[in-house]
């Protein structure tokens, strides 16, 4: 023991305790708390201002700035290859070259700062780009003019410290909003739409001039947006996109454009899997896209094909909705701004941007001005000449400076030395070939051009206002508007989609549904739609078709149940209670709770229907009730007519009909509606027909009436008053049709290359759904004039001179100039001369109102000395109604 204390060896106690201590130190808790506090944040902040989210001043990625900033130091007015931009990217950009290669090809698809050269892929249908070594770029004229200005702009060190990048780019346009921007961050997200680049210069304007203004998206792909909730781009809101979708005709239709965010490919795949799913009938799809959207939609035989439109919004990417998330960086952290105040952060950037340009231009002038003028005083009184006794560099300093010590008060600042060792560098052949008035020329240009600037900067919103109109008028018409601005219609799923299933009711066990084939056919329906089913009691029930499902023993109607449908109409005959008083009502059930049990009787107890119908058109029959036999009762039935019946809530009582008991009804006579004739109105906003009064009144349809539709290239289609029904994009008139109403067309002939003046009428008789065309088959042929006043004319102004005099305008009446024809009918040539312009002439149409003058029995009391006789003139009503509406 001793020998060990003297070599300062532990015990076997002191060596347990010295591990024990070690091993507390080695294994010390980590608390997540704290690696989130640090590691992840320091990570998450990283993600969001390096990589994913745009700056507000500049619109751009730190990705995008690099790649902007690479191609304008590698720029000499040619193409280069993809891969050597990204290589020479690289050098500010840590993230590989995978990254930066897919953000270049991203900026080229936008077709605004890039100028591509190569298979840049397609945004259309999704192929990708060629190779990076395959495909070249440069920079576009406009992100020359707009993007770059090393004067202007703030340096930092690359992230090696080697290079030197721009901490954002002098950007004097809202580039943000045109080219839009997505990316995920950690945390958060930004996904701001693009918008139309002449809507967001003219919003520019709009706010320098202190005018309030709005902005909604505009999209490369087309199609037409629903901006009804943007909210200004803020998170919360949402659009709706949908695809252009023609009818070419009863069993085609074309997609001609597709919503933002799809291909032709996804399309295509939404539609055969709506398909597949029997939401659609469809026979083929053919995709012919090249440089346009081609998609050729084949119907299978007996589908509508507006009900196909309807289902293709409905159940495909035909329609989709995207949410905007406007996150941007702002002073080194994220914020969320409306795009609103996004433009009006860019515009501000862009005029302090302007302002620095001018100041650093007028910092030059007058440095050009202060050493012209020093150059004429040191040339014109011959300074140079008292430096050739000099006989140091510092003496010839020092005499260049004392001589021009009495003109110092002339300029706005000090004389440098340095600007006496410029003078110095003056070649004696410049001295020699100087010359006094071209160098005052010189010198009042350099001030007329100062006080421009100053002027400029003076007035430096008005000359902001004038580089954006500048902007706009240069590179404007490269980027109309795409995407048309629509208020979309809401479509009912299930009164759109293809009736995939059928509906089986097997009473004896009390189940209804879709699986049960052996049981008792009931209608056709798809998987989606309600159903309503109707007992004995009176109790009713709405629910959702499923395979099978329990309906109980006393059903005594079931089928689909359509929403908001008023026109379908339940005649009853109901016993309230046992051996009590009958009722009869008519009831409309548009809109209810499902799977909630409600009650068509009064809900007594023992209550019976006696009679039901149910009647699509609100048609009301008369029905006959036979009583029970009773001692002494003389009547032992009675008829009933429902017509006589208002339509009244579900939940009313209803009309008293007999108190005897009643032991059998039946209907005697079926009977009309009872609704009268279908308002139709047409809201301009969705393109769509509606009975609930939105937009302007077409007109009262009853019957076989139809709808005449005419289109900006001549031609006429007739639809039916189907709510459903989808009227061509370019349609320039709606109204109800007459068959007697006389078409007066003023056209030129293609074939002929004439004018020609024609007038049809229709037929009664005309199909439905054939689009044809009142002019003549050459596709030259194009309307001029087109009016449906039977008194309209035409003044016609002609081109050139005969004999040396000016050809009279004249003057035609279309119902004196030819007669009434068919609409395949060629017309009348209006003149040989070439014509310069028509001038439609539509006089007001004057109806005298006749009167009736009736004689009403006279109350005594009511004669008067002015009036002894009491006549009362009572105006005939004028059914005639609104004729038509232009839609333009």
């Amino acid at each position: 023991m001793e020998e060990t204390e003297e070599k300062g060896l532990n015990t076997p106690e002191e060596s347990a305790q010295i591990n024990n201590e070690e091993n507390e130190k080695e294994y010390q808790p980590v608390y997540l708390s704290g690696l989130y506090k640090n590691w992840f944040l320091d990570y998450a902040s990283y993600v969001i201002l390096e990589r994913a989210v745009p700056n507000v001043l500049d619109g751009l990625k730190p990705v995008q700035r690099r790649i902007l900033h690479t191609m304008k130091v590698m720029d000499d007015g040619r193409y280069n290859k993809v891969a050597n931009v990204i290589g020479h990217t690289m050098q500010y950009h840590p993230h590989g070259d995978a990254s930066i290669g897919d953000a270049l090809v991203q900026l080229g698809q936008k077709d605004l700062l890039v100028d591509t050269q190569g298979n840049w892929g397609n945004i259309l249908t999704g192929d990708s780009a060629a190779a990076p070594r395959y495909i070249e770029a440069r920079l576009s004229k406009f992100a020359l003019d707009v993007v770059f200005n090393p004067k202007t702009t703030d340096w930092k060190l690359s992230y090696d410290g080697r290079n030197k990048e721009p901490d954002t780019l002098p950007v004097k346009f809202p580039l943000l909003l045109v080219q839009g921007v997505e990316g995920i961050a950690v945390g958060l997200a930004s996904k701001i739409l693009p918008h139309n680049f002449n809507e967001v210069i003219d919003a520019s304007v709009s706010y320098l001039k202190d005018e309030d203004f709005d902005l909604y998206p505009d999209f490369l792909t087309g199609g037409a947006v629903d901006v009804g909730r943007y909210n200004d781009g803020i998170r919360g809101g949402k659009v709706k996109i949908r695809a252009k979708i023609d009818k070419l005709d009863k069993k085609t239709l074309v997609v001609n454009e597709i919503p933002f965010g799809t291909t032709t490919t996804s399309v295509i795949e939404s539609i055969l899997s709506a398909n597949e799913k029997s939401k659609i009938k469809i026979k083929k799809i053919d995709d012919n896209t090249a440089e346009n959207v081609e998609i050729v939609i084949h119907l299978a035989s007996g589908v509508s094909p507006d009900q196909t439109i309807d289902a293709l919004f409905a159940f495909t990417q035909c329609e989709i909705s995207i949410s905007p998330n406007s996150c941007v960086i702002d002073e080194d952290r994220p914020a969320f701004l409306g795009v609103n105040e996004i433009l009006r952060r860019s515009v501000d950037s862009a005029v302090n941007l302007l302002t620095k340009e001018l100041e650093i231009k007028l910092s030059e002038l007058q440095e050009q001005w202060h050493f012209s003028s020093l150059e004429k005083i040191f040339i014109e009184k011959k300074i140079y000449r008292k430096i050739e006794v000099a006989e140091s560099w510092e003496e010839v300093i020092s005499i260049i400076d004392k001589a021009l010590t009495t003109y110092r008060k002339l300029f706005t600042r000090d004389i440098t030395q340095d600007d006496i060792v410029r003078l110095t560098e003056i070649k004696i052949k410049r001295i020699s070939k100087y010359n006094n008035f071209k160098a005052d020329e010189y010198i009042k240009s350099i001030e007329d051009e100062m006080d421009n600037v100053k002027d400029k900067l003076s007035h430096i919103i008005e000359y902001t206002i004038e580089y954006f109109q500048r902007i706009q008028k240069k590179y404007g018409h490269l980027y109309p508007r795409k995407t048309e601005i629509r208020n979309f219609d809401n479509i009912q799923a299930n009164l759109v989609a293809v009736a995939n299933q059928k509906l089986y009711i097997d009473k004896e066990e009390g189940f209804a549904g879709t699986a049960l084939k052996k049981a008792e056919f009931v209608c056709e329906c798809s998987d989606i739609d309600d159903i309503i089913i109707f007992k004995g009691d009176g109790s009713y029930v709405i629910t959702k078709v499923t395979p099978k499902f329990f309906v109980g023993k006393d059903v005594i109607y079931i089928d689909v149940h359509k929403k908001n449908d008023t026109r379908t109409i339940y005649n009853m005959i109901y016993r309230d209670g046992r051996g009590g008083i009958s009722y009869a009502k008519r009831f409309n059930i548009s809109a209810i709770k499902k799977d909630a049990e409600y009650n068509i009787t009064r809900g007594t107890n023992n209550s019976r229907i006696l009679y039901f119908s149910v009647n699509p058109n609100g048609e009301a029959e008369i029905v006959k009730l036979f009583f029970r036999p009773k001692p002494y009762q003389r009547k032992t039935s009675v008829e009933y007519d429902f017509s006589k019946l208002e339509i009244r809530n579900r939940s009313s009582r209803g009309n008293k009909v007999t108190s005897h008991s009643v032991r059998l009804v039946v209907k005697k006579e079926d009977g009309v509606s009872t609704l009268g004739a279908i308002k139709i109105w047409f809201d301009d906003t969705v393109k769509r027909i509606n009975t609930e009064t939105r937009g302007r009144f077409i007109g009262d349809f009853v019957g076989g009436d139809k709808i005449l539709v005419l289109t900006d290239d001549g031609k006429f289609e007739l639809y039916n008053y189907d709510v459903a029904n989808h009227f061509p994009e370019n349609m320039t008139h709606i109204m109800k049709f007459d068959s007697s109403m006389v078409f007066n067309v003023v056209f030129f002939e293609g074939a002929l290359q004439k004018h020609y003046i024609k007038r049809f009428s229709i037929p009664n008789d005309f199909v439905l759904n054939k689009r044809t065309s009142f002019l003549t088959d050459d596709s030259k042929s194009y309307l001029e004039k087109l009016s449906f006043n039977p008194q309209a004319s035409v003044t016609v102004e002609f081109d050139g001179a005969v004999n040396s005099r000016q050809i009279p305008t004249e003057d035609i009446i279309f119902s004196d100039f030819i007669a009434v024809k068919s609409y395949t009918a060629r017309g009348k040539r209006i003149s040989n001369y070439v014509i310069k312009q028509f001038t439609l002439q539509e006089p007001e149409i004057f109806i005298e109102e006749e009167t009736v003058e009736t004689e009403t029995e006279v109350n005594p009391q009511d004669v008067t000395e002015e009036d002894p006789k009491k006549k009362v003139i009572e105006p005939e009503e004028d059914h005639d109604g609104q004729l038509f509406i232009d839609v333009e």
